[in-house]
């Protein structure tokens, strides 16, 4: 193969044909929601106080609407993961979200649908012939219901190209002082305020208007160890947490030999699970060891796709409320949260409209920006709120 040459040709033989789903081995309990709200950053009393909760709309805790890729064993990417492409890795590109209605709460069993959609390649400055690629999955509790529709997009590119085109190279973590951490926290804080002073009120479609800005969200800075708890927070990533794929082979798939490793692998898993652990060996470690991540062509650790569109989705139900709903969202990601870098979340109301289906519907504009100013991520969304 020459350097400027991406073979995804194998892709074609697997759009529209299911693979084998997400399934859970156990019954969901309030602990795993309060992991994954913890891990996601995401101080929302619903979701993790059952005192609070038991006062609400919903009498008992329940899952954040970001919860069902936890639910799933690849953070949503495996439909847009088949075929095989040589010497390739990948990184999330984003994710469409439709919300269907029901929430999930402790003792549900999830599983998930999967379906490869479609891929296009494109030249980019980060590695140069790039395909983005996407695939549906489909996430259902044990009663049939559907919970939610996931259309998520990945990045495949050749690791050596981004490594040559050297587009990240920015390899040390900024430093922040005391006094402007004191004050980074000040600014979570208030945030936080906002979803304490909203409670289990209800955010009314009658008083929001075309121009609105939602609260800033601030957290961070991210570090290894913050995105080591994130990682953890998905239930594929325990030992034996869950039904293990018998099709998934990252050598097939074209990943490079150093990232190819034997992650998730359910046999291997029994013998000795620190090499199937994606944290340590496998495709994953580059989010985690700053040497895997100049590998791949990151300029140093840096934090998961799938995370990125949960504190999307929690940053917009957050301000929702819980007697109202994302029922969907657009997400890009531009470029990674790296360690040592501040998230900042803002979005304003675009418009505001009654649905095909008489639903109260708030758009929104949405954009992830760092410390320097420069957009991580940005999205579109449409929130139902109730009315008066």
């Amino acid at each position: 193969m020459t350097a400027d040459v991406l073979d995804c040709s194998d892709i074609d033989r697997y759009l529209g044909e299911p693979i084998q789903p997400a399934r859970l081995k156990e019954p969901l309990a309030n602990n795993d929601i309060r992991r994954w709200v913890q891990a996601m950053h995401y101080p929302n009393r619903l979701h993790y106080d059952d005192d609070f909760a038991a006062e609400g709309r919903f009498g008992r805790i329940v899952a954040p609407q970001s919860f069902p890729v936890a639910t799933d064993d690849g953070h949503g990417t495996a439909p847009a993961c088949v075929g095989r492409i040589p010497e390739s890795h990948l990184i999330f590109g984003g994710d469409e979200w439709w919300f269907h209605g029901p929430r999930i709460v402790a003792g549900d069993v999830i599983h998930n649908e999967r379906v490869p959609f479609d891929y296009v390649v494109k030249e980019t400055r980060f590695a140069g012939p790039t395909c983005f690629q996407r695939g549906d999955n489909r996430y259902y509790n044990d009663q049939g219901d559907k919970i939610a529709t996931q259309r998520s997009t990945s990045i495949r590119y050749r690791a050596e190209l981004a490594r040559g085109m050297a587009s990240l190279t920015d390899a040390e973590d900024p430093e922040w002082t005391d006094e402007q951490l004191a004050e980074l926290e000040a600014r979570k804080f208030e945030y936080i305020r906002s979803l304490h002073e909203l409670g289990h009120g209800k955010r009314y479609w009658d008083d929001v208007q075309v121009g609105d800005a939602l609260p800033t969200r601030v957290f961070g800075p991210h570090s290894i160890a913050s995105l080591a708890t994130e990682w953890r927070a998905y239930l594929f990533t325990i030992w034996c947490g869950v039904h293990r794929r018998t099709d998934l082979d990252m050598e097939a798939l074209g990943f490079t030999e150093d990232m190819a490793g034997k992650e998730q692998d359910p046999v291997l898993e029994k013998e000795n699970p620190e090499l199937t652990d994606g944290a340590y060996i496998g495709p994953s470690r580059g989010h985690l060891f700053p040497r895997w991540a100049r590998h791949i062509g990151m300029a140093r650790a840096y934090g998961y796709g799938a995370s990125m569109g949960a504190w999307i989705l929690d940053y917009l139900a957050g301000w929702a409320g819980e007697w109202g709903m994302v029922v969907h969202s657009n997400c890009s990601y531009r470029a990674p949260a790296f360690t040592g870098d501040i998230t900042i979340s803002d979005a304003t109301v675009i418009d505001k409209l009654v649905d095909d289906e008489d639903r109260s519907i708030v758009a929104v504009d949405f954009a992830m920006t760092n410390q320097l100013g420069a957009t991580i991520s940005t999205a579109r969304a449409e929130i139902e709120l109730p009315t008066r």
